[in-house]
């Protein structure tokens, strides 16, 4: 997802989690007798959130799988289905301790996302742009690293961990929310604020999951589905010029038991183009995130002939 699951740096700003505290007791190292978790309680809470977005334990990788579909929308004219699209996030979570807030979680990720022919569902390498008659080199999402603040019990200012948005429904966990988008784009000048220019986008991410598994420590961890909505301005490399219109990506997927059960089209362009995406980064990985935006700052910049 383009923060996410693109953002997921956005993954960060609203669906956080933490702290293998309820999986081992303390000292001898043994699995603690299971429990129910108690999602008015921070620590649990945070624990909820750490199942929903990591792997079993430390270290181990936790995979992402969402399809849908990318839509134009410009006004004055019908919406286009421009491409279909498979994404996935390759991440693992690290315990981090912290002498004030309490033992919490770091999460590092990579994600891809591929555009696809919406009538053969191969990936598009070039593209017809419909309003300027250009054929265009299609730059997929691949954002390395898509990484997270750590998580903790309590905020800086000693607010208890807390889920706002979780509720449950029957034998239901829903998790909604949105991710309002509104920052200095990396392609443009250092007067956006006067002129106009800035990234403005909304992350819309849905997790729904099974209370049983997510609440009974004696699962390691839970599987959530998740439907992702993204609306934005047209990506660069669609070399819009400035043209009025947004795009809509529209997607579900969910939390897969490994790589291994990504569709054959992301495993095949994995193995051919992306091969680094079998694996998340490092767990000290101190990269800045990348964005589609900064991604193709560095890839025209390096397609610009030597002077």
């Amino acid at each position: 997802m383009t923060r996410s699951i693109r953002t997921a740096a956005i993954c960060a700003t609203a669906i956080a989690a933490l702290a293998a505290g309820p999986a081992l007791a303390q000292g001898k190292g043994k699995a603690a007798k299971a429990r129910l978790l108690d999602p008015a309680v921070a620590d649990d809470a945070l624990e909820i959130s750490k199942r929903v977005q990591c792997g079993e334990a430390d270290g181990k990788p936790g995979v992402y799988h969402w399809s849908g579909k990318v839509y134009s929308r410009v006004a004055g004219e019908p919406d286009r289905l421009l491409f279909k699209a498979e994404g996935m996030n390759i991440r693992t979570c690290t315990t981090v301790d912290d002498p004030v807030r309490g033992k919490g979680w770091r999460l590092v990720s990579r994600e891809l996302l591929l555009y696809l022919d919406p009538k053969t569902g191969e990936v598009v390498r070039q593209w017809d742009n419909p309003w300027t008659g250009e054929k265009l080199d299609v730059l997929h999402i691949a954002n390395d690293p898509v990484n997270q603040s750590p998580q903790f019990p309590k905020s800086a200012s000693g607010t208890p961990y807390s889920i706002p948005t979780l509720r449950r429904e029957g034998r239901w966990f829903f998790m909604p929310f949105e991710a309002p988008l509104f920052y200095t784009n990396p392609l443009q000048g250092e007067y956006q604020d006067w002129v106009g220019g800035k990234y403005h986008a909304m992350e819309i991410f849905d997790f729904a999951f099974d209370a049983e598994e997510m609440l009974d420590t004696k699962n390691p961890t839970a599987y959530p589905t998740v439907s992702w909505v993204r609306i934005s301005d047209f990506l660069p490399w669609m070399k819009m010029r400035g043209r009025q219109g947004q795009l809509v990506f529209n997607a579900m997927g969910n939390k897969l038991k490994s790589a291994d059960e990504l569709p054959a089209v992301l495993k095949a362009e994995i193995a051919a183009n992306y091969p680094i995406y079998v694996a998340p980064p490092p767990v000290d990985d101190k990269r800045p995130n990348e964005t589609s935006w900064t991604v193709f700052k560095k890839w025209v910049d390096a397609r610009k002939p030597a002077k």
